[in-house]
């Protein structure tokens, strides 16, 4: 790159990354304040909040990359425009494309990151938030649960222990559950057992009872037992595809060839489809955010005009563009056919931003620099003829 280029590259860069710092530690923030309850109520430490709450960042981080992008590049050509630097480059005979390569190049950069959070980043990220609930979960009666207190993690769920022994067994077990209407349980037991075995959690109860009632005005069912499993991701809502990995948890090979036994993709095809597609068109925002900023933004204006307008209509065009590619990925969901829309609106963008662009250029007033040329030989057949001598006209 020129001089100019790597001038515009680098504060296009930094106001990119500023903002993208800034709006990610914003929201890292409210999302911390709304799990604080991880520490507050389930008894956990502040380092797992952090932890838990950080695991979000690269989920976030693709949905803020792309605005991060778009203003701060609208702020790197509004400040060079209000500096006349545009002026004088455009004055000098530079087209467009002059500031357009540097942002171009940016835009590409960070469609490469995207693409490496979609792809990489995010999967591991949630995997191991997966992991980290099955440790709240399992640490939610080891470690919550007083001893003589009635206890409730969850609405109709209730927990009540006796006392809790050195090695964190549970003594005196009651747990009553109320969360399905039909019919309600509950589990005494004398001793309580937490067992992990690979992601999931279970509460192994020894000599006990189970109370279940199905009728209020019907007599109780009592099952005696000398042990009884319970999974602890029961206490969470659950689907018919409990266990398996979602589609956001899933690498691309995973995820494109899905096992044929798989409960949640015969059940929820259309979450798998609309996972994919997300993760290929997600880098053309920028892309496309690149082109409208210097469809809209890119010409030299005079610093007495306003170009207010013009950067909020770029902003605004960018956000509904990518509001408008969030709904049809929704959409896309629940019908194949909206792929074409999911794919047209960065096109679009694009398209549009290419035709205002060439459109721009044929408007364009030749530059003080063309004017001159194209006068210097007129000039020079001026001067020639004043330095030669005239002849006289015989009377």
């Amino acid at each position: 790159m020129r001089i100019f280029s790597r001038y515009v590259f680098r504060q296009a860069t930094t106001a990119f990354l500023l903002i993208l710092i800034s709006l990610t530690g914003i929201v890292w923030i409210a999302l911390a304040l709304r799990q604080f309850n991880v520490v507050t109520s389930q008894g956990q430490d502040t380092w797992m909040l952090v932890r838990v709450t950080s695991l979000a960042v690269p989920n976030l981080m693709a949905i803020i990359a792309p605005f991060s992008f778009l203003i701060g590049a609208l702020q790197t050509l509004n400040r060079l425009n209000t500096d006349s630097e545009l002026i004088v480059l455009s004055a000098a005979g530079s087209t467009v494309w002059t500031v357009a390569r540097p942002l171009l190049l940016l835009a590409l950069i960070v469609s490469v990151f995207l693409a490496f959070v979609s792809h990489l980043a995010q999967p591991w990220s949630m995997r191991l938030l997966r992991d980290y609930m099955v440790q709240v979960r399992s640490d939610l009666l080891t470690q919550v649960i007083q001893p003589g207190r009635f206890s409730s993690p969850e609405q109709d769920l209730m927990f009540h222990i006796r006392d809790r022994s050195a090695d964190g067994e549970l003594l005196g077990l009651i747990m009553h559950d109320t969360r399905d209407k039909s019919q309600s349980q509950t589990y005494l037991a004398e001793h309580g057992t937490i067992v992990k075995q690979d992601d999931t959690a279970y509460l192994l109860m020894t000599t006990g009872h189970i109370i279940r009632r199905s009728d209020a005005d019907g007599p109780p069912q009592i099952i005696a037992f000398d042990k009884y499993v319970v999974d602890l991701d029961r206490f969470e809502p659950q689907s018919d595809s409990s266990g398996e990995l979602k589609p956001r948890e899933r690498y691309w090979s995973e995820l494109v060839n899905p096992s044929p036994s798989s409960k949640l993709y015969k059940s929820s095809a259309g979450q798998f489809r609309a996972e994919i597609n997300e993760r290929l068109v997600s880098p053309l925002y920028p892309i496309a955010f690149a082109f409208l900023i210097i469809a809209f933004v890119g010409q030299a204006r005079s610093t007495r005009s306003s170009r207010m307008q013009s950067l909020v209509l770029t902003f605004l065009l960018g956000a509904a563009c990518r509001m408008a590619g969030l709904a049809l990925n929704s959409a896309v969901a629940r019908n194949p056919t909206m792929l074409f829309a999911l794919y047209g609106v960065p096109i679009f963008a694009i398209g549009l931003s290419l035709f205002m662009i060439k459109r721009a250029d044929r408007q364009r007033p030749p530059s003080r620099l063309l004017e001159t040329l194209s006068e210097l030989p007129s000039a020079i057949a001026a001067s020639i003829g004043r330095l030669l001598p005239r002849r006289k006209v015989a009377p």
